[in-house]
């Protein structure tokens, strides 16, 4: 995080004795990345925050990928994958992996009750609220989200997701961190004048609490030697997982809006990275938000065919109406998987209808990646079969 925040109950000096109105000490966790050489933050225990009383495997949702092999684009249509209204999943072992690679892993999930007690041990995780409301209640303090929200999870923070009612979760699982892209910060971690979000704009823990419920599991995702080098374990503590009485540090969650994101426009049309958001290693996120489109006199404001020459693009399809996709059979909840190596663009006609519009109604969150992707079940679940056909004239194609 590019800023400091402090809650709760800290003492005057860090490494210091912090007593509780009893006398007894409180126990610090130095909480920090990067072999403690990049952000951290300071954690005020009740407990000792080592202690287990028992453990067991967690069997992990599948995790298996196969190649995208005939090298194909293709059309993911999330919503059939748990249909409409309730499901009966939680946010954590209900995710179903739809795409990923030795750097990030892209999920789906539409929950509707309470999530275990979780870590991610592996790298940050980055929730996209499609639809619904939900309280992400961390270690750090609690999280209210609802659509539109971005939730940013540092690695190895302990957290649940409360939803209200049924809630359509996109996961972006890392391998590494997250950040806002490096570009928009000063070397001391300000935004600067030129990005499309700032300080203001990130919504950090709040109604930091003290729970004193006993023998709580919590569910690990960690490194190991299941599919994609991932296994999974429970850890049973003596206590309740959020005893933290304070904290400080430039290390935490927190939720920003992409309706907050301020679009970036020109005479004719900008490239993705003018709608970048976030970043990992080797992977970034961007969106497309309701903007203004391009004003020269001779532009055509729909995106120019392009090839991406070094990356993947996945672009999942979250509100509005995406002028580049009509005819494609691409709606709501649809995910876009356009490969390496295979030039894409707008749809037959989406050229011409373009000229002459003045803004476009559609938000979009885009994932590209510097490795390929590969199919999760999730994937080969809800692949429409016929996308990569879309294309030519008659929209048919001599089969997969």
């Amino acid at each position: 995080m590019p800023y400091y925040r402090t809650a709760g109950s800290v003492p005057p000096k860090r490494h210091t004795q912090h007593r509780a109105p009893d006398g007894s000490l409180y126990f610090e966790e130095l909480m920090g990345e990067e072999g403690f050489s990049s952000d951290s933050s300071l954690l005020y225990h009740v407990n000792i925050p080592s202690a287990i009383t028992a453990y067991r495997s967690w069997e992990l949702p599948d995790q298996s990928l196969v190649p995208n092999h005939p090298l194909t684009p293709r059309h993911l249509s999330t919503h059939d994958l748990f249909g409409e209204g309730a499901s009966g999943a939680d946010a954590v072992t209900g995710r179903r992996l739809l795409l990923g690679n030795g750097d990030v892993r892209l999920s789906y999930v539409v929950a509707d009750t309470a999530s275990p007690y979780y870590r991610n041990a592996i790298g940050d995780e980055c929730l996209y609220v499609e639809a619904g409301t939900a309280r992400v209640e961390t270690v750090f303090g609690d999280l209210p989200v609802s659509d539109g929200d971005y939730v940013v999870i540092p690695r190895a923070t302990t957290y649940r997701i409360v939803p209200d009612g049924p809630v359509r979760l996109y996961a972006v699982e890392a391998n590494s961190h997250i950040s806002p892209a490096r570009r928009y910060l000063s070397r001391y971690g300000q935004f600067l004048e030129h990005a499309p979000f700032c300080e203001r704009d990130l919504r950090g823990p709040e109604d930091l609490r003290v729970v004193a419920e006993r023998d709580v599991e919590v569910y690990i995702k960690h490194r190991g030697n299941g599919p994609g080098g991932i296994a999974g374990t429970v850890h049973t503590l003596p206590h309740h997982p959020f005893d933290v009485v304070g904290w400080d540090g430039c290390l935490y969650p927190y939720v920003f809006s992409i309706h907050d994101f301020e679009p970036l426009t020109g005479r004719v049309h900008q490239p993705p990275p003018a709608h970048q958001v976030f970043e990992g290693d080797n992977f970034v996120i961007c969106n497309f938000v309701p903007r203004k489109v391009d004003y020269h006199p001779l532009a055509i404001p729909v995106p120019y065919y392009h090839s991406n020459v070094d990356s993947d693009e996945v672009m999942f399809y979250c509100g509005g109406d995406y002028e580049a996709r009509k005819g494609s059979g691409i709606g709501q909840g649809s995910i876009s998987l356009h490969p390496g190596g295979h030039p894409h663009g707008p749809q037959p006609g989406a050229y011409e209808r373009a000229i002459g519009a003045e803004s476009f109604d559609e938000l979009a969150v885009m994932v590209d990646t510097f490795r390929p992707l590969e199919l999760g079940e999730a994937a080969r679940a809800c692949d429409d079969g016929v996308y990569a056909y879309s294309w030519a004239k008659d929209g048919k194609g001599a089969g997969k």
